[in-house]
């Protein structure tokens, strides 16, 4: 069944305005002005934004972002069915906080051929409508690698979604290949790339990404790359890296960057925040985000982002436990079954990745939402029936 998660239609802000407030709302002037401007067509500026980072307790802010979360998607909850291949762990670069990265001749190195790349997914046909991938800027590959491989893996599985390449790896593909990035976006579209899934935008302050990630593309080329790929068509998600060394401030001034660009250019369809993970890593000043810093960004990423209608709760960064509180505060899409993944696990994560649908399903219901399986653009929807939720299952709400 195609459901329609717009439950109260486009004018969340309407549904917003009729909600009863929470005590934890109400008592706060900070998140109070934060809800009247919401509500009147406004957007909360960056001050407040700052303000209600530092100041707003936490009950109250994960409280009104629920409202909001709500007033678009009601109890709905988002996942899909999805593999991550990564391309290559080959890099030209030595990102600061990246343990995935091989130099070429390193023992683990590898570099997928169109047809290794297909016979990855292969064991999941049938089992999954994405295929997310990824990886480092290749010394060698140029735009004829990255078709080669699209177009073989639509000639095997027409009915899956290409998910694929960072802003990163688009600017070193057009400059491999000497061509324009909307030349190359066009030539990789028309090869069968669907959508970007806007990793690598780390924090949008170059004065950070000179310390942490030296060399790769400026603020303004990640959001000029994903503005080409809107005009074109192509819908990309958009991401922020945590927990380094960036300032409140400079988490603020990268929520604003977004949200302008999206006022531009429209097609972010998706916003991932996730918190740096140390091991394995060599970024030994970063500063770590707590779980509860970690719910908090998300709450307010909900309320900043009025213009980005999708918040992501990053499980194979976060965890089970801390996703299932980031969807009771705000967040309304959990990922996917994901089914193999380097990047995060190489870091230090340990989440499971033997979920399928049931079981992510269930990890959603378990939480008091409403499990409903998307596609990889949220164009199409199914939501899912489960049987009654049995008394005292529900988790704690935040702020509820």
């Amino acid at each position: 069944m195609n459901w329609s998660p717009s439950v109260h239609g486009h004018n969340w802000r309407d549904e917003l305005s009729k909600m009863t407030i929470p005590i934890s709302v109400n008592n706060n002037n900070l998140l109070i002005e934060a809800l009247h401007r919401l509500i009147n067509e406004g957007r909360v500026p960056c001050e407040l934004g700052g303000e209600l980072h530092t100041k707003a307790p936490l009950p109250g802010l994960t409280a009104l972002a629920m409202m909001i979360k709500k007033s678009r998607f009601g109890d709905s909850v988002f996942f899909n069915e999805n593999l991550h291949v990564n391309t290559t762990n080959v890099c030209t670069l030595a990102c600061r906080f990246c343990a995935f990265r091989k130099g070429p001749r390193h023992s683990e190195a590898y570099s997928l051929s169109p047809e290794e790349f297909v016979s990855r997914i292969e064991p999941y046909e049938g089992k999954i409508d994405e295929v997310h991938a990824v990886g480092g800027l290749h010394p060698d590959w140029d735009i004829d690698h990255y078709s080669d491989i699209y177009r073989l893996t639509k000639q095997r599985f027409p009915e899956i979604s290409i998910k694929s390449l960072t802003a990163v790896e688009v600017k070193h593909i057009a400059s491999r290949s000497g061509l324009g990035v909307l030349e190359t976006l066009t030539i990789l579209r028309d090869s069968g790339l669907d959508s970007l899934p806007g990793g690598g935008a780390e924090i949008l302050v170059d004065t950070i990404r000179d310390r942490i990630c030296m060399g790769k593309e400026k603020s303004s080329e990640y959001l000029e790359i994903h503005g080409i790929a809107h005009d074109l068509g192509i819908p990309t998600n958009c991401t922020m890296l945590f927990g380094t060394i960036e300032s409140t401030k400079d988490r603020i001034t990268h929520m604003n960057k977004l949200r302008k660009q999206q006022d531009s250019s429209g097609g972010f369809q998706c916003f991932v925040p996730y918190p740096f993970l140390k091991d394995n890593t060599r970024l030994p000043e970063a500063r770590l985000a707590t779980g509860e810093e970690v719910i908090r960004v998300i709450s307010l990423s909900r309320i900043m982002l009025d213009n980005i209608p999708h918040i992501k709760a990053y499980r194979m960064n976060i965890g089970d436990h801390l996703a299932t509180i980031a969807i009771n505060s705000g967040a309304d899409d959990i990922d996917g079954t994901v089914g193999h993944e380097e990047i995060m696990h190489v870091a230090g994560s340990t989440t499971k990745l033997n979920y399928d649908s049931n079981k992510l399903a269930n990890l959603i219901h378990s939480s008091g939402q409403m499990p409903v399986k998307r596609d990889s653009t949220y164009s199409h929807f199914e939501r899912l029936q489960m049987e009654p939720k049995k008394e005292g299952q529900m988790l704690p709400i935040i702020g509820q």
